[in-house]
């Protein structure tokens, strides 16, 4: 049987964290893989997360299975925390799932079971899983355009256009804030626009909300995910606490679905079990009671959100340093685009071989697309990757 299996494609990214790991060069920086990072290059674990563990471990006295939905406390607390009191709790439907993307996963299966013949449609460009589950799953995808490689900006007209061809009962997926991988973001009022032709078109939104806090702060990250939850009977949105929370490896991660009505969600919420327990039964629950004791935790959750603040003008920093050298290098605005993108990651809107000369040349790794994790960065790398960059002709 194993002789009939054919090689996956290699995944980019994992690829390129390998032939980092392999290059001898002291002076290489990876700019690749989407962890955040001190400034010592180091991925901490936050201290709100630390307490919560050593609490846990304290108080904890049973590893029994939870529900297939997993705790229905770490669900109360993720809705609070992505969208607030905008809609009724009895029209949200949750279960738990290993990371963000579990969610992804589970939710482009609810949307088969719901509407086979429904097709996904995905910003380009977009995170590369999303396409890759729509197309493993044999669903159909659509694509609208998104990032406009001349101003490294949102191509709204042509985000629009496409939008307007989208069928009735297909799925938009959105990136709820910090879109990866080129950071620029809609303003509210396109937001708008967006929520106004989507719903012309008689179509679902659903929202990948995978780096609140990391952009313009949990409030306002939350905004058009909140907007969109207010605007639609029916809403999906995939939410992943591995960045804001720094739980990357445990996996901790949740799929929300909004009905037009308690019966609705009732049905929704029995089929999002149901289809747990189809693909993992019963969710992981560490990371995810780790992250209710912080949310439900005043002290914790000021000292999370303390730490989470700091990372954010740490990331908002580095990008304006790193535009700041540009400019001076380069006696130009054109990189300014670098100090207005939001969240971990840019897109610096040069071709890959420019891509694959800073990696030969220069040591310095990011995503063949030109995707730079911005928190790779520190102040001593930031004068070297500038002058590469100008050295390169980019």
């Amino acid at each position: 049987m194993f002789e009939t299996l054919q090689s996956p494609a290699a995944d980019k990214i994992l690829a390129l964290m390998q032939t980092f790991r392999d290059d001898t060069r002291d002076n290489k920086i990876d700019l690749g893989v989407g962890v955040y990072k001190d400034e010592t290059g180091n991925t901490p674990v936050m201290r709100s997360v630390k307490a919560a563990e050593q609490q846990l471990v304290n108080e904890q006295t049973t590893k029994a299975y939870t529900g297939l939905a997993g705790d229905p406390a770490f669900a109360d607390a993720m809705i609070d925390l992505v969208l607030g009191d905008t809609v009724p709790r009895e029209r949200i439907a949750a279960v738990a799932t290993p990371g963000g993307t579990g969610a992804i996963r589970q939710a482009m299966e609810f949307i088969k079971r719901a509407s086979p013949d429904a097709a996904v449609w995905v910003s380009n460009p977009t995170w590369p899983n999303h396409p890759s589950i729509i197309k493993y799953l044999g669903m159909k995808l659509g694509e609208y355009r998104y990032f406009d490689e001349d101003t490294c900006g949102v191509d709204f007209d042509g985000m629009m256009t496409d939008l307007g061809t989208v069928a009735a009962g297909d799925v938009v997926l959105l990136h709820g804030c910090c879109h990866n991988p080129t950071g620029a973001n809609l303003t509210l009022a396109q937001w708008g626009a967006v929520i106004a032709v989507v719903k012309d078109r008689g179509a679902v939104p659903m929202i990948d909300i995978a780096y609140q806090g990391f952009g313009d702060g949990l409030a306002d990250d939350a905004a058009a995910t909140r907007m969109v939850a207010e605007s639609f009977d029916e809403v999906l949105i995939a939410a992943s606490c591995s960045k804001n929370f720094g739980v990357y490896r445990e996996r901790t991660g949740i799929l929300m679905a909004i009905g037009r009505n308690a019966d609705d969600t009732k049905l929704a919420q029995g089929n999002l079990a149901f289809l747990n327990r189809q693909n993992y039964s019963f969710p992981p629950d560490h990371g995810a009671r780790v992250v209710t004791m912080i949310l439900t935790d005043p002290a914790l959750r000021a000292d999370w959100e303390e730490e989470l603040e700091t990372t954010r003008l740490g990331m908002l920093d580095l990008r304006q340093q790193l535009a700041d050298e540009l400019r001076r290098l380069s006696n130009s605005d054109r990189f300014d685009f670098l100090a207005v993108h939001r969240g971990m990651f840019s897109r610096l809107g040069t071709s890959p071989e420019n891509v694959e000369k800073l990696r030969a040349d220069y040591g310095i790794y990011m995503v063949g697309d030109s995707r730079m994790n911005i928190a790779g960065l520190n102040a001593d790398t930031i004068p070297v990757l500038a002058r590469a960059i100008i050295d390169a002709g980019i």
